[in-house]
């Protein structure tokens, strides 16, 4: 059992369509890895054995048919903030309790078409919002590498249930670096696609000029197959764009040579712990040494960047979030007096305390006489982050940078001060507002715990990103390597 979580998805695919393992019997040992690990690691919000069992015999029936591609029978999991048809979606949220999903998110239709296999709805910070899964209304999730330790957020269940092989490959959401940030924390790979890749119908909304779904895996070329089988236009989804998606895994040839790869100097100031700068550093060297030409790139505005980001996500979140109000569906708290109450008593006890926090923040950015103080002057300092960006690429295929300044911090750390919270998304965010892709992956460690770095691409070169990724870890394994309760 321990073996098949172990697998990769082309391992598991070989296994499949040699019919030398089921995809019901993999499906049944992730199932009992699940409940092993969970009461330690908390990473599942709502686990699905019969959903997962009754996908897994429909794949098994498709691999007999010799109908299977490379997703068929894999076992996977979804963020809880991502809906899937007959399952609990809370968003991590007692205002969504209750709520069962009437239909699937456009990514979860697709990864059903491919005939992946749902184990369940991995932890989150409530409504995406937090840097550390402490804000979930259900408990931190916790990393596997050391479990008083942080495994990232908002996508740390997803992280560190990839990294605890309860799952072979996982989908999170990225609005400030969600996927990136615990990817570095839990020493796997996520990519956050560029910005209209990937469908976010069926996703519950938090910023939507920055929210983005994305897989996270061991590894680039199992990223690379998961992008695959949800990337495509869709209709139901005004911010799609209607670009055709490639065989990412094809992509993977393993050459970097004559790749132009930028380190921006801002990235590397006083802030950075000094053992994540050494790993990232070594990183460009090692890029060096495959045939990629490394030479250092400004990006000015990005000490603009927070305060940009947390103007423009909290100002969409009050908009998005207001739909919660006890009316229609999730928590209601009615005794009686009136519908202002009911409102006002179902917010109050619904919500947390950082949803609260960010829903009065970006309030009060969009109400009169702030508005052009605050929310449009952000989004003119976007404008200029995003040249940034354009200027840099002008010269360079591939940005690398740190994902995180320092490697997982302790449970509890950061939670009293929101600030210090908001600045461990200093590297990530830019991404988010110039709406690029960017891969996330292990790179080294330092007292035990994962190093991270992210290859920030050109909009929709999603593929040369990959390719890049992929070419490093053929290269290293930094990848393979699993926390000691994985192997």
């Amino acid at each position: 059992m321990s073996d098949l979580t172990s697998l990769t998805i082309d391992e598991a695919r070989q296994l499949l369509d040699a019919g030398e393992v089921s995809a019901r019997r993999l499906a049944e040992a992730f199932l009992t890895r699940i409940q092993a690990t969970q009461p330690q690691l908390n990473t599942f919000i709502t686990v699905t054995p019969e959903l997962a069992l009754a996908h897994a015999d429909d794949a098994d029936a498709r691999i007999a048919a010799g109908n299977a591609g490379p997703l068929c029978g894999i076992p996977m999991a979804i963020k809880d903030i991502i809906l899937v048809r007959g399952a609990r979606a809370t968003a991590a949220s007692r205002i969504l309790e209750p709520f069962v999903a009437p239909y699937d998110a456009t990514v979860v239709a697709n990864l059903r078409a491919a005939g992946a296999v749902l184990v369940g709805k991995l932890n989150c910070d409530e409504f995406a919002m937090g840097s550390s899964n402490e804000n979930s209304a259900f408990g931190a999730a916790r990393n596997p590498w050391d479990l008083e330790r942080v495994p990232g957020g908002s996508s740390g269940g997803s992280a560190a249930a990839v990294a605890a092989h309860q799952c072979i490959a996982a989908l999170g959401t990225d609005t400030g670096g969600s996927i990136r940030q615990p990817a570095a924390f839990c020493g796997v790979t996520g990519l956050k696609p560029t910005y209209g890749r990937v469908s976010r119908y069926g996703v519950v909304a938090f910023a939507s000029s920055l929210d983005q779904v994305g897989p996270l895996a061991h590894s680039a070329r199992d990223v690379a197959h998961v992008l695959s089988g949800i990337a495509a236009h869709d209709p139901l989804d005004s911010t799609s764009v209607d670009r055709e998606a490639l065989d990412y895994a094809a992509c993977l040839d393993g050459d970097v040579k004559g790749l132009r790869i930028g380190l921006p100097r801002e990235y590397f100031t006083g802030g950075i712990d000094g053992e994540v700068a050494k790993a990232v550093q070594a990183a460009a060297r090692h890029f060096e040494s495959l045939g990629a030409s490394v030479d250092e790139v400004s990006l000015p505005h990005t000490e603009y960047a927070i305060a940009t980001y947390y103007l423009i996500a909290t100002a969409e979140a009050s908009s998005n979030l207001a739909r919660y109000d006890g009316t229609r569906y999730g928590l209601r708290r009615d005794e009686g007096h009136g519908l202002l109450t009911m409102y006002r008593e179902t917010r109050e006890c619904g919500f947390g305390p950082e949803v609260k926090r960010r829903i009065m923040l970006g309030t009060h950015a969009l109400s009169a006489g702030y508005y052009d103080a605050y929310y449009l002057k952000a989004q003119k300092v976007r404008t200029l982050i995003r040249r940034d960006f354009e200027e840099a690429f002008a010269r360079h295929d591939l940005i690398l940078a740190p994902v995180t300044p320092t490697v997982a911090f302790r449970l509890g750390e950061k939670s009293a001060d929101p600030l210090q919270m908001y600045l461990n998304d200093i590297f990530t965010i830019s991404v988010n507002l110039a709406g690029l892709p960017s891969l996330a992956l292990p790179c080294g460690s330092s007292g035990g715990l994962p190093i991270g770095f992210q290859l920030i691409g050109k909009p929709f070169d999603e593929s040369t990103v990959l390719r890049a990724g992929d070419a490093y870890q053929r290269d290293t394994d930094w990848h393979r390597r699993a926390p000691e309760s994985a192997q």
